[in-house]
Parts: structure tokens; sequence; C-alpha cells
């Protein structure tokens, strides 16, 4: 097998996230409940942006942002995802290639917008996310280079992204060129939303055999096992999957793979400003310790330390310098 051109290539939305600052009655007052996400129309999309405070626009979506965390550690990393032909889809496309990320995906003239998502943080770092999937939902399978899958270590998926039927397509196919070239598929579940609409489908391809490694928090595994006890839900579908890594915030995160257990506390962090990505810059670390060799631990450890920095700023794309402190952590 030749060697691959990149560590990891991400597939998913394509989002810039807009962020704002909210306490806990404007949630209240606009019927949202705190820390969960949901999708919403266009017309959703402008009222309640209309409503927001003062916002910023960060570049995000779960896979963008995980592989612009691994080209952030020192990986190279590719990005999959469908943009519109508008202001937004030339600052998102901007705003990953400028990290070192190859995002080579045409834009679409189909019709609707660059995805948006309405970020609202209140003071205690928690996140309520108001999605507008536009042009994201509509990623083809005609979009995909099959050669570029091929040459990536790890194909990584979101879960997200497994909602919508046309780019659920693009995925399977996307899985199956990767699995032909002998490569890695990561599969990371999203949210329990994605496990309520789609636990049969996610079940269906880790059964077959089709996901190396999964990414869960511990809701997440919960619910996709159908076990309430934690234990008992890792013993569950760590059976079948090469690699299960599970993140239980304060907590820190675990990793089973091919029998071997491991088990890190979360990093310290002086201050929770916005919990914005902090799975997808864990998937980012463990990902980049993975393919540059690291033991199952430390990778696990270059995630936490990834999801620190990420949680304590907005936005979820990291800024500091995430290979200096990995370094001056594990060297």
């Amino acid at each position: 097998m030749t060697k691959p051109r990149l560590d990891v290539l991400a597939i998913g939305n394509a989002i810039v996230d807009i962020i704002a600052d909210a306490d806990d009655a404007f949630l209240a007052a606009e019927g949202l409940t705190k820390g969960m996400m949901r999708l919403i129309d266009a017309d959703e999309a402008v009222r309640l942006y209309d409503h927001m405070g003062p916002a910023r626009e960060i570049s995000g979506g779960s896979a963008g942002n995980t592989a612009a965390g691994v080209a952030a550690l020192g990986g190279t990393a590719g990005f999959v995802g469908q943009v519109a032909s508008d202001q937004l889809g030339e600052f998102y496309r901007h705003d990953l290639t400028a990290t070192g990320v190859e995002f080579t995906t045409a834009a679409t003239d189909f019709g609707v917008p660059t995805a948006r998502s309405m970020v609202l943080v209140t003071p205690d770092g928690h996140r309520t996310m108001n999605t507008f999937l536009g042009a994201a939902q509509h990623l083809p399978v005609s979009a995909l280079d099959e050669a570029q899958i091929a040459d990536a270590a790890v194909l990584y998926l979101e879960g997200y992204l497994w909602d919508p039927e046309t780019p659920r397509f693009a995925m399977v196919k996307a899985i199956d060129v990767a699995r032909l070239a002998g490569r890695k598929v990561a599969f990371t579940l999203s949210d329990t939303f994605c496990i309520d609409r789609h636990r049969d489908g996610f079940n269906g391809l880790i059964d077959s055999g089709k996901i190396d490694i999964l990414f869960a928090n511990e809701a997440e595994i919960r619910m996709l096992a159908g076990a309430e006890d934690f234990d008992a839900a890792v013993a569950a579908v760590s059976a079948k999957v090469e690699t299960l890594v599970v993140t239980r915030s304060e907590q820190g995160a675990i990793a089973v793979s091919n029998g071997e257990h491991a088990k890190v506390p979360a990093e310290p962090v002086a201050k929770v400003v916005d919990t914005t990505g902090a799975g997808d810059l864990f998937a980012a670390g463990f990902l980049a310790g993975q393919t540059q060799g690291r033991s199952l631990e430390d990778s696990l450890r270059v995630g936490a330390i990834a999801a620190a920095e990420v949680i304590s700023h907005y936005g979820a794309r990291p800024e500091a310098n995430l290979r200096a402190l990995v370094a001056a952590r594990l060297g």
C-alpha cells in the first residue's frame, strides 16, 4: 500500500458559525433548550438572527473543525463539503484553506445559500446551536474526488451529514472507496438527535464492519447501545469496531482499541468560554496522534489538549499554537 498523501480527509457540513452571547432568559423566551442543536429553515434563520445580539462570524462545521485541528497539529488534512457561490461560501473556503486544509469541492449554484449556524453562548460556556443547512445538505456523489479519498490514511465522517439523503449517498460511496483502498474509516455520532433519527442506520454501518474508529460522547454511546449503564454501552459497541473513543466532559475520555483500554483526565482550563467544537478538536487531536504514531493514551491526551484550547475562547477553530502546547505537555 502506498503512503497516503493526506493524514485525514473529513467530509461534513460546510457551515459558517454566527456566534453571539445570550443569557438563560433569552433562551427561554425563544423556547430553546440550552446545549441542544436544532435544524431550522431559512425563515427561522432570518428571524433568529434579527433577535440575536452582536455576533461574530467564524467558519465551522464539525468535520471542517476537525480538519483544521489536524492541520494545526502538524498533520495533512483535506475537507469535502458543499458551499454556495455566495459571500459566506467564499468566506468559508478562504477561512478553511488559510488553516492549511485542502478544500477543492466546487461551489454549487443549486439556488440555496451557504449553511449557517446561529450559536448562542451562555455565560457558563454552553452553546445552543440553531442550524440552517442550506447548500451543505446538497453534497452529491459527483462532488467526490475518489483519488483524494484513496490517498488519505483516514476518512472522517460526521453524523450530522447523514441526515439528508443526498450527502448520505456520497458518504456511503466515500466509505466504499476508502475501504477498497485499504484506508481507515472514522465516524463521529455528532449528537443524540442524529442517533434518535438514524440509530438503525448507524448501527448498520457498525455491524457491517464499515467503521474502524468511532467517536461518541457519553450520552451518545448510551443511546446508540440502548443501555443506561456506561460501561455496558462501551463494552457492547467496542466489540464491533477496531477503536472506540468516548469523551466524558470534565471526566476526561476513554478509548478501547483491539482490547487495549486507555483513559485520560480532562485538561485544566482557566475559564470555559465556549464549548463549541470541543468534540471536533478532540477528534482532531486523537486522529493526529494516531496518524503520527502515538500510543492510544497519548493520542487521547493530544485530543484533550486540543479540546481544552478551543473551549477557552469563542469559535471552534484553534487560536493558540497546538503543536507547541502538545510538545510542552507530551514532547
